[in-house]
């Protein structure tokens, strides 16, 4: 049950990651004005949302390959949630350092926060079915 859990879980974030990149590359305007909270972090960029865009893509793809290729899982996902984990902790640093408020950690939990700790989550479960078999 815990592995369907795990395999479901990773297939709806790399799901996500996957719609989001795609958005970001070819309505990135439209991801621009749609995300709660970016237009209040700085201008609008094409270039800089389109980069990112392709990150997210390659994430959604690694997160939906290791849910299905699971001999390297760990090593799969290990990369994309550190990169999801160091995005987040950027996100609670601009807090702490005034360039914007706590209320924005709350904007942004969804889109953020939550995919770092189930990023986290995810290696976290196929760590210990590694060492319990």
């Amino acid at each position: 049950m815990r592995k369907k859990i795990t395999t479901s879980i990773a297939v709806l974030l790399g799901l996500a990651a996957l719609a989001n990149g795609i958005f970001m590359l070819f309505y990135p305007q439209q991801w621009y004005w749609s995300v709660p909270g970016v237009p209040d972090r700085g201008f609008y960029n094409q270039h800089f949302i389109r980069d990112i865009g392709m990150l997210y893509m390659l994430i959604g793809g690694a997160f939906s390959y290791g849910a299905f290729y699971t001999r390297y899982r760990f090593q799969i996902w290990l990369f994309p949630t550190l990169w999801l984990i160091c995005h987040a902790l950027f996100h609670f640093w601009e807090v702490l350092v005034g360039i914007c408020g706590p209320i924005f950690l709350l904007i942004d939990f969804t889109g953020v926060t939550l995919p770092a700790l189930l990023g986290l989550w995810l290696c976290w479960q196929v760590r210990k079915e590694q060492v319990d078999a």
